[in-house]
């Protein structure tokens, strides 16, 4: 080679250098993921698979869970249905704005000056979606497609028979009894074409199944899988169980199928823990080993299973410090790179910097909970509880003295130190106080503790 050619050569080598780095730095910003939040409704800590279920198989949300983080301590703001999808929807916990129980209909429902998930996710240019159950009120002006969903598949109401189409919409027009079948089932194939329509564009899908509440109705084929639990009842809600996991499992495969699992975060929560004891929709789940149940503060109403996964970003494992869903709504916002600002008042953490190793320790340094005269607080392992004393035995009620326990050695809350630790107790009381002062007396329901009025100034 001439020494004019090879300086040529080194020339044309060294702008092909220049050029595809200036096209790499000059690059658009990586596409924003899809987002999925997944709902289960009454689902018992004991019954998945991820969590050491027995007798119920789940497998693809067992697979979700190792593709995913699993959350070994993860919570919900309330014991009840609708006050902690209030508090997911809206990023705060529900007791600041009054929505501390289930509507009873009428003009109850998520306040309308409380902007949700969907909102802010709509207005930075998302697709968003919901498919199953609403609970936050059934007056027009609590209607889905008016809290920020574009399109809206399910029911209004906190429960639904699974073989009946009644009161069953698609917007706000009733849908025919041939389009629906089961429901768990109609809700899998809905939430399969919300993701096949909009493969094109980001998109949020609020996918909130009724399973595995009352009332107990499952399919023969599915029941059939389960003969050898002889409860019929434990039979059944199984049967109900394995309906929402091949409702999970679908969904993955159409995301699979159409290109999207990697640009796709999936959260999974239970929207509180198993009705087990006397007064609530009792389904035949177990909360193992947390003692407690649906309506109570005790671990067993509030400690739920709880999957955050983003195949290909996010480094499946374990996170074993507390966490609450009302994380889950900053945590998809800042997935999406919406900027949360001063007057949402959000309370929950963006999570990717701890699961992510950018941060360590607990994301809070306390959880907090009122549920009319019931009420916890957790700081690191201590927590601090007064509880519905039907949850100690059928005869019982009114709600019990605070008790203390230290969730590190005693996660069933089996052992009280309050009385060898008046001290702590005194400091725990305190710190909830704080926080209840800024919460409004609940708008309806039962009765409750008054949050305390402000000093001026």
């Amino acid at each position: 080679m001439s020494s004019r050619s090879y300086w040529a050569a080194f020339a044309a080598a060294w702008l092909a250098l220049a050029l595809g780095f200036h096209s790499t730095q000059a690059a658009e910003p990586a596409k924003t993921p899809n987002l999925l939040l997944i709902v289960g409704d009454d689902m018992g800590y004991a019954d998945v698979g991820f969590h050491g279920c027995r007798d119920i198989p789940t497998p693809h949300l067992d697979a979700l869970a190792k593709d995913g983080v699993r959350f070994t301590q993860g919570y919900v703001s309330g014991p009840y249905c609708s006050p902690t999808r209030a508090g997911l929807l809206t990023g705060r916990y529900q007791n600041r704005f009054g929505h501390e129980f289930n509507p009873g209909g009428g003009a109850a429902g998520l306040p309308l000056g409380e902007q949700t998930l969907a909102d802010r996710l709509k207005a930075a240019g998302y697709r968003t979606g919901m498919v199953g159950k609403w609970h936050l009120g059934g007056l027009p002006a609590y209607h889905p497609q008016r809290r920020g969903f574009d399109e809206f598949f399910g029911f209004l109401g906190g429960a639904h028979s699974y073989v009946s189409a009644s009161d069953i919409f698609r917007g706000t027009t009733q849908v025919p009894e041939s389009e629906v079948g089961y429901l768990t089932d109609a809700f899998a194939r809905e939430a399969c074409g919300f993701i096949e329509r909009q493969r094109d564009q980001r998109w949020f899908l609020y996918l909130t199944f009724n399973a595995v509440h009352t009332p107990m109705h499952a399919t023969d084929a599915r029941l059939a899988k389960f003969a050898g639990i002889a409860d019929t009842t434990r039979r059944t809600y199984a049967a109900m169980m394995s309906a929402m996991d091949d409702a999970v499992g679908a969904v993955r495969a159409k995301l699979a199928a159409t290109g999207q699992a990697e640009n796709t975060v999936i959260a999974f929560i239970s929207d509180n823990g198993g009705p087990t004891m006397p007064g609530t929709t009792t389904n035949g789940s177990s909360n193992s080993p947390l003692r407690g149940s649906k309506r109570t503060t005790l671990e067993g109403g509030i400690r739920v299973p709880f999957l955050l996964a983003w195949p290909g970003t996010l480094q499946p494992g374990v996170f074993t410090n507390p966490a609450i869903q009302i994380d889950l709504h900053t945590t998809l916002l800042a997935a999406a790179r919406v900027e949360r600002r001063p007057e949402w008042k959000l309370e929950g953490v963006d999570l990717w910097p701890y699961l992510k190793g950018e941060k360590s320790g607990p994301p809070h340094e306390a959880l907090f909970w009122r549920f009319g005269s019931q009420m916890a607080i957790r700081e690191g392992d201590w927590k601090l509880v007064r509880y519905d004393l039907a949850a100690d035995a059928p005869n019982q009620s009114g709600t019990s003295g605070v008790q203390l326990f230290d969730l590190a050695k005693d996660p069933s809350e089996s052992k009280d130190l309050s009385a060898a630790m008046p001290d702590k107790v005194a400091a725990l009381q305190k710190r909830w106080d704080s926080w209840n002062a800024s919460n409004k007396p609940a708008l309806w329901g039962g009765a409750t503790v008054k949050a305390k009025k402000k000093k001026k100034g």
